[in-house]
Order: structure tokens, then sequence, then C-alpha cells
């Protein structure tokens, strides 16, 4: 799965002279937790986050573990952040941002490595065209066997690996995965439970593929 599959298009966005009173309030209002700042040209130039905010309004008080992060900035971006009146002047900048082709499993590691809840998704010219959250990448997690075993056979075996489907037999219960069936080389064999195991609401792969052997017997993983 493709991060424009699960992404949401509708997004709310605030512009760097948007007041933080402002940008508090549409998160309130919608309860999400941070917002794209957005310029002009609709070009994403940053996030303004309940984070931010939160900073804001710990101020200059000791150590909490959702300002930790905020803390640790050079004292120059602390000082400008407990200053900021305007969502431009709070947010991080430049913004993490992900492409629509990018697939899921990268979004998944990108927001775990940076600790953040939500990717603007943007085109090549930088443009917003959505917006992806851990809620999304749950929700493909607990996607029905079928879809799991039709994105196996489609997007894995025939397309990223260009092996003929019909030579390997795909079962999915519950998210595990079991393969059987017969490829040309071992490094096939090795490469198809690997790339299985990316896709979203994949729980475990069982691998019983055989390949041709160098002399045209037949081995087995």
């Amino acid at each position: 799965m493709k991060v424009k599959d699960v992404m949401t298009t509708a997004v709310l966005t605030v512009r760097t002279d948007t007041t933080l009173k402002e940008a508090a309030a549409v998160m309130a209002e919608h309860g999400i937790s941070g917002l794209p700042v957005v310029d002009l040209g609709g070009q994403v130039v940053g996030v303004v986050s309940e984070g931010d905010i939160l900073f804001k309004e710990a101020g200059r008080a000791p150590k909490r573990p959702f300002v930790d992060r905020l803390l640790a900035l050079p004292p120059s971006e602390r000082e400008a952040k407990l200053a900021a009146e305007t969502a431009g002047e709070a947010m991080t900048a430049p913004a993490l941002t992900i492409a629509p082709t990018r697939p899921l499993t990268k979004a998944a590691s990108m927001m775990l490595d940076e600790g953040v809840k939500r990717l603007p998704v943007i085109d090549e010219a930088g443009h917003l065209v959505g917006i992806v959250s851990r809620a999304d990448l749950v929700r493909a997690f607990v996607r029905p066997d079928s879809a799991i075993e039709q994105e196996i056979r489609e997007d894995v075996i025939r397309r990223s690996l260009w092996i003929e489907p019909d030579l390997i037999e795909v079962e999915v219960h519950s998210g595990e995965v079991r393969l059987s069936g017969q490829v040309e080389t071992k490094a096939e064999a090795e490469l198809v439970p690997e790339f299985v195991q990316r896709v979203p609401g994949v729980v475990s792969v069982l691998s019983k593929l055989n390949w041709k052997s160098e002399n045209g017997d037949r081995a087995r993983t």
C-alpha cells in the first residue's frame, strides 16, 4: 500500500500569520494534534502542533514529558518559540513531509524515528495534497486477509519482484502469511518473504518456497 491509499485529502491548514490562539481553536474544535502551515502558494513551510502550544504554556517551567524535545532546542530557538504569537513563529520547520507514492512502511518508520504523529503529503512541486497519521496506518494494519493477499500477489510478487504470481501459493489467515511453490533462484526465494513482511497487515510470514538449483535439481528454503 502507498501513502495515497490511506491519506486524508481534505486537510485543515493554517497560514504563517495565523495566531496561535486561532490555530489552537482549530485543533480543539476538530480534535487534531497538528496543522500544516502553508504559504500563499499552497506549499508546506512547517507544522504547528499541540506540543508547540503546550511548550508556550509550560514556559520556563522545569522539564515535562510532553515538552522534553522542545526544551532540548538551542537557546535561541527555544526563546523564539516562547515569544511566538503566530503559527509561523511557533511552527517546526522545515516540515517533515512524504510523497503520496511512498510505501506505508516508510511513513511508519519516519513517524517512529522522528517522534511525530502525522506527515503532510506533498506533490513534486511541494504543494499539499493530503496528510497521513498514525491512526491511518493502524487502520491499514487491520484490513481483511483478502486485501492483504491481493497486495502480495499483485504489488509484491508481480510488480515489485517480477515473478509470475501463479508460481507462488499465498495463504493469509488473520494476517499470518504462508508461502509455498517454486521460484527460479534462491535469491528470489529469500526476497519474497522479506518483501511480504513489509505489507501492512502482515503479522508473520512462513515461507516454504523451493527454488531451482544450478544443476537443475530442486532446492528448498
